[in-house]
């Protein structure tokens, strides 16, 4: 009885173990059937079969279940109700695959270049010396300028400009250049400049650097080889008692200049380039590039005024310098400086940026300095023509924006400045009044805004000084140190004595008062900063001159894809009276001030067929509009763009197939 009892269990077992499996779990509840021991033998036949036998199973009937193997698999994969839906998702896949590739590649092609950090916001010019005093000598320096970067930032500057702190004999207290590798103490030590930027190092000079020739020279009284003049006066020629022969100076006699026809110069000034690069540094500006060359016959230049006795031309300004500035071969070294800083532009988002300035050429010559179309040489060469207004007007501003963008090369960026070390500060130039239209000015026109320290407060120049010096100390007068406060020194030395004295206005004219009102003149450059790096229209966007004249001057920005445009109204000239329903066609009754010079209008409305401005005082309009001017016939002269580009509210993108 146990014996019959054991086979019917492994009997059952075996036939378990056959049984087909449809897609369902036996339930385990489900009591099984005792098997017929008749059929024992019978069964347990099959079973081995079933299990191995060589021949190929019958699937015929099956449906498909989870866990099937490939066999079945297989089967059912063939047909054509499963194979086509599967094919039709495999092709849709490739093809959503392939039209990504494709819309990014439209979007990259039709996408107009980024704006690189030097063109996103302003520019921030730094003299150094009178920045910061951190060590309590008298003299800014380089940590002070970190002492104070969270000021900067407050500023949204995007680019700090610090002037040379190269090791100089400090006689013009800017060029006297003696070690272009190493920081000058007045401005620190190497561990300072690391923490600000980067490391330097020393570097010698040798002397057929320089440009020397054969003089006369006797009794104390040298005769030069011609007639060149210094920029500053008299003869650009030094004797040399140890060589016993004259060197060539365009500027002091404790700056000679540099020979650039000697290949080995040219590498030297490279090899400086390629030290500050690769310390971090992201830019350079190279200044008076025009002087760069001389005429090698040395002849004598032509007298401005072909009467007066030669012996009595001592001025600069007295002879043409055609043989001294600008000459055959100066923009070819220019363009090697761009390529040796191009080699370290590669890295993404790392680009080096390379500014000249042209000292005094005329705006069509300077802006030759952009380059050719195929051959960069300067991102942009500095545009301080604002800052040569003694006398300003609605029209003597339109005349240097107009000039400037019709002589730019299509595509380049353009830049302005309104002050620098080297001219009169603005309230001193034009007055208080001026500072905030400037400043409006300044950001609302397209391109980069450089700001000159102290700028953004309304500082002025201090009063004639004498520090018995050989160069002209009138340009000091705008190197002033800055106003922080209103503590000793304006805050910015605890020393008993500082280089420059402070202006006298330092009390009310300072950084900590004018954080605290609403209306200063730098919460208004803080405002205007902002608008200009949050609007498109800004800093993206078409400029379009409508009507200026000695009082005023008016304009618009204007982005394809953006229905609404800025209208920037700036008032240079007594208080005025305009009508921009006059000068905008469909214009309508009021437009919103969406900032204004004085703060207490800024959101209200303003009627614009009668908006009275008083000396002085700026606005810029937000209107709402689909009819931009830069499409009109009448103002297509009148409008320019630097990088055209579109904008998509739908993708929220900028893309150039406009």
């Amino acid at each position: 009885m146990a014996e019959d009892k054991s086979k019917r269990d492994s009997i059952g077992m075996n036939m378990k173990g056959c049984q087909t499996n449809n897609g369902f779990v036996h339930n385990e509840d489900i009591l099984e059937q005792t098997p017929d021991t008749g059929s024992t033998a019978d069964n347990l036949q099959h079973s081995t079969m079933s299990i191995l036998g060589s021949q190929e199973p019958d699937f015929k009937g099956v449906q498909p279940y989870a866990g099937m193997p490939k066999e079945v698999l297989f089967q059912f994969s063939g047909q054509a109700r499963y194979r086509i839906p599967r094919e039709i998702l495999f092709w849709l896949a490739v093809a959503s695959v392939l039209v990504l590739i494709a819309a990014t590649i439209a979007i990259i092609i039709l996408s107009p270049k980024c704006l690189d950090w030097w063109q996103e916001g302003p520019m921030y010019q730094i003299y150094p010396r009178s920045f910061k005093d951190s060590n309590k000598d008298g003299n800014g320096d380089l940590k002070g300028i970190q002492d104070k970067l969270d000021y900067i930032t407050a500023l949204n500057v995007k680019t700090v400009w610090i002037t040379s702190f190269y090791k100089s004999s400090l006689k013009d207290f800017r060029y006297g250049v003696e070690d272009f590798q190493q920081v000058d103490p007045i401005f620190g030590t190497m561990e300072d400049f690391e923490n600000l930027v980067a490391a330097i190092h020393d570097k010698g000079r040798y002397t057929d650097y320089y440009i020397w020739h054969d003089c006369t020279h006797e009794n104390g009284t040298t005769v030069p080889p011609n007639n060149w003049l210094s920029v500053y006066g008299n003869s650009s020629w030094h004797f040399d008692e140890v060589r016993n022969q004259c060197y060539f100076h365009q500027f002091m006699k404790e700056q000679p200049d540099l020979n650039f026809r000697n290949p080995d110069v040219q590498e030297e000034i490279k090899e400086i380039l390629r030290f500050w690069l690769t310390k971090g540094v992201d830019g350079f500006s190279f200044d008076a590039v025009k002087f760069l060359l001389e005429a090698k016959h040395l002849r004598d230049e032509i007298q401005v005024n072909k009467t007066q006795i030669p012996d009595t031309v001592t001025q600069y300004s007295e002879l043409y310098h055609d043989f001294t500035t600008t000459q055959v071969g100066m923009h070819d070294i220019v363009r090697s400086f761009r390529q040796t800083m191009d080699q370290y532009s590669t890295e993404p988002g790392r680009y080096r940026f390379m500014g000249t300035e042209a000292y005094a050429e005329t705006i069509d010559r300077t802006v030759m300095y952009y380059g050719l179309p195929f051959i960069q040489e300067a991102d942009f060469p500095f545009n301080n023509y604002l800052t040569m207004l003694d006398t300003v007007s609605g029209n003597s501003v339109y005349e240097v924006i107009t000039s400037w963008m019709e002589n730019m090369p299509e595509g380049k960026w353009p830049n302005w400045m309104t002050g620098g070390p080297d001219s009169s500060r603005l309230t001193s130039r034009l007055g208080n009044e001026y500072v905030n239209v400037m400043n409006m000015l300044l950001f609302t026109l397209p391109g980069t805004p450089i700001t000159y320290y102290g700028e953004e407060i309304g500082m002025g120049n201090i009063v004639a000084i004498n520090l018995n010096e050989s160069y002209d100390t009138n340009t000091l007068l705008s190197k002033s140190p800055m106003q922080w406060d209103n503590s000793s020194n304006a805050g910015f030395s605890e020393a008993s004595h500082t280089w420059l004295p402070t202006n006298s206005d330092y009390h009310t004219v300072n950084v900590d008062v004018q954080k605290t009102q609403p209306r200063s003149t730098l919460k208004l450059y803080q405002d205007l900063s902002l608008l200009h790096a949050n609007e498109l229209l800004l800093n993206r966007g078409w400029f379009c001159h409508l009507r200026n004249d000695s009082h005023y001057v008016v304009y618009t920005r204007e982005l394809d894809g953006i229905d609404r445009i800025f209208i920037v109204v700036l008032n240079f000239g007594e208080s005025t009276l305009l009508n921009l329903q006059n000068m905008i066609s469909g214009l309508p009754a009021t437009v919103r001030i969406r900032l204004s010079t004085n703060s207490a209008n800024k959101g209200s409305e303003v009627d614009t067929s009668g908006i009275f401005l008083d000396k002085g005082e700026g606005l810029i309009l937000e209107h709402n509009t689909k009819n931009l001017l830069h499409r009109q016939t009448a103002f297509r002269d009148r409008c320019f763009v630097s990088n055209r580009a579109c904008y998509s509210s739908v993708l929220n993108i900028l893309y150039t197939s406009c």
